[in-house]
């Protein structure tokens, strides 16, 4: 039944031309579209011109079956409202960015005699200098890296700091000066904790003097090897502030640049920080009706900044390569979220031009290459479709791994590419239990029995092709799960290793039915295909190793005493003071566990057991 074309004359007729916001809705009352205006009546009128639309526009009126309007008391109240509806309801044809999670922070205590450096992310309910935030953890860590070889301000927990005998690697290899156990003075610690503050706050040239004073100092006073550690503090110092590049003043500024192809959008943010380029970060949001970059900045903008908790802290000033529309409505928005004036600029002059030409030559750079990337994985699907004679361009893949030591914490790794590559939102680890250590086969029909009958249940999407990283064992098992839960349509393809077995001499083994014949398939070295096979074979490997490594070492580093009734932190450190470490505990009879403090007989009995019946 075709869908009735909306009636907008009779609409427009009686809609106010007050500020407020609009949402459009198609056929069943599905949003499409959200859009704030200053004159509601003229913005929504526009839509419906007889000429001058784009075809992304004409596109989605055609699809509009009614139209709601919130009245609004100004016109930075209906661009909040946007937004909220936008992040709630995601729109198809609105610009969205899917970017949620919290950033890094370096996080400093305040009230500590030894304070603390340490990563932080998510709330701040702790009392100390929360400093950032940082584009990425990788920026932390880096800036953390420096911190520590220079100023040698302890980094380790709390719990760990307060239970030591003794100073830890860090003393040893001169990363830390060893507070746990009293080796620096509390005044010269401090001393080391105000240096890296001032760091952290920007005041690099201020820091530098004053190391340089400290240094003369010392020299004066015969302290060669005090003299020698400023000296290379300065030295420190004068190097990252050299690598530093196109940085000066003490700015505190995003800058913002955006670059449109077709309908792909690119934004390059730069993050500089009273003066350094801390970072940047490239965003990839949806551009359904964006028609040129401005339009994608003018969506974009609001959205990053005026989501709740979307920062945490603000520029002072945002930095951008298009001329917005409505920037002084944007500025006024923002800086009622923020509590404090931010200004809103187009490209600026001196640095702040050098840094939005960087930031723009950036964009430009990782959409081609993005785009490069799209078009590539689209050439290979359709080589697999036609190596594998399907009927239509497969639109996802999945490929399982399986991955242990020696039949140890055995892991599963589920991946999946769909058009854009890896679609790493949708990739999963499961943990393998109770089948016989080193069984594949068992572990691998474990692995998709668990995968499918969620899938089957409609918690997800089913493959186009199932790839199965091994030969004609490992593609039965596959073929008897997917058989057992009901599940065709799916191409399973069994990747086996060819005679040399090296990477490009792979047989690729064909089979939908139990009892079928399977077909064997064998490509070109250098075929699209299988280069794409290779790619997802590859990437379900490195998963599964990288959980099974995590799952391994999180094993290894938990005590076989723990989880024994009665046994608690305190009984823990007790009986390995005692015995000296685990494999002691464990050979002791009951009579010697009781002869720990405050190990009775019955607890001597219970810690028996446990580790003799495992």
């Amino acid at each position: 039944m075709a869908l009735m074309p909306f009636d907008h004359q009779s609409f427009l007729k009686q809609l106010t031309q007050r500020p407020g916001i609009y949402q459009m809705l198609g056929e069943g009352g599905a949003l499409l579209y959200v859009g704030k205006a200053k004159n509601l009546r003229k913005r929504v009128a526009s839509y419906f011109r007889n000429t001058g639309l784009s075809p992304k526009t004409e596109a989605l009126v055609r699809r509009i079956a009614d139209i709601e309007v919130t009245v609004t008391q100004t016109e930075v109240e209906a661009l909040l409202l946007e937004q909220n509806l936008i992040k709630q309801n995601h729109p198809p044809f609105n610009i969205l960015l899917r970017d949620d999670k919290s950033y890094p922070y370096i996080f400093l205590s305040d009230q500590d005699t030894y304070p603390r450096l340490a990563f932080h992310r998510g709330s701040k309910k702790k009392k100390g200098s929360y400093f950032g935030p940082f584009p990425s953890v990788h920026a932390v860590r880096e800036s953390m890296n420096f911190l520590q070889k220079t100023f040698q301000v302890r980094q380790c927990e709390d719990s760990f700091f307060k239970n030591r005998s003794r100073p830890c690697l860090q003393y040893q290899i001169k990363r830390c000066t060893g507070p746990c156990v009293e080796l620096v003075s509390p005044g010269a610690y401090q001393r080391d904790v105000r240096h890296t503050r001032m760091f952290l706050e920007g005041k690099s040239d201020k820091l530098i003097r004053e190391l340089q004073a400290d240094m003369d100092a010392a020299s004066e006073q015969l302290a060669f090897e005090k003299a020698a550690v400023l000296r290379d503090q300065l030295t420190a110092l004068r190097k990252i502030q050299a690598e530093q590049v196109v940085e000066s003043g003490n700015g505190c500024i995003d800058v913002l640049a955006a670059a449109l192809e077709g309908d792909q959008g690119c934004i390059h943010a730069l993050y500089i920080r009273e003066g350094r380029i801390l970072g940047s970060r490239s965003f990839y949001p949806k551009v359904p009706l964006a028609v040129d970059p401005a339009e994608v900045l003018d969506n974009f903008v609001p959205q990053y900044y005026l989501r709740e908790g979307a920062r945490g802290d603000f520029p002072k000033e945002i930095v951008v390569n298009q001329k917005l529309a409505d920037s002084e409505l944007l500025m006024s928005a923002i800086s009622t979220v923020a509590g404090k004036k931010v200004l809103l600029k187009h490209r600026g002059r001196g640095t702040r031009a050098k840094w939005t030409d960087l930031a723009e030559r950036t964009a430009q750079q990782n959409l081609s290459s993005r785009i490069a990337s799209k078009q590539n994985i689209v050439q290979r699907l359709e080589s697999l479709q036609e190596s594998l004679g399907l009927d239509e361009r497969p639109e996802r893949l999945e490929c399982f791994d399986i991955s242990h030591s020696s039949g140890e914490a055995t892991v599963a790794s589920c991946v999946v590419f769909d058009s854009n590559g890896p679609l790493k939102s949708d990739y999963r680890l499961m943990n393998i239990q109770d089948v016989t250590a080193g069984d594949d086969y068992a572990a691998m029909e474990q692995a998709l029995t668990r995968r499918y009958t969620r899938l089957k249940k409609g918690e997800g999407k089913l493959p186009d092709i199932l790839l199965i990283d091994g030969g004609k064992g490992q593609l039965r098992e596959a073929v008897a799960v997917l058989v057992e839960l009901g599940i065709v349509g799916v191409q399973i393809v069994g990747v086996a290793k060819g005679k040399t077995r090296k990477a490009g001499f792979e047989t690729l083994l064909l089979s939908q039915h139990i009892d079928g014949c399977d077909s064997e398939v064998e490509l070109e070295v250098q075929a699209s295909a299988l280069l794409l096979i290779q790619q997802i074979r590859d990437e379900a490997h490195r998963f599964a190793i990288t959980g099974h490594r995590q799952r391994r070492d999180q094993k290894r580093r938990t005590s076989t005493l723990e989880g024994i009734d009665g046994v608690g932190p305190k009984r823990r450190r007790e009986l390995l003071r005692f015995f000296g470490g685990v494999k002691e505990v464990e050979r002791a009879s009951v009579a010697e566990l009781m002869r720990v403090p405050s190990i009775n007989k019955k607890v001597a009995e219970t810690i028996y057991t446990a580790l003799h019946n495992e």
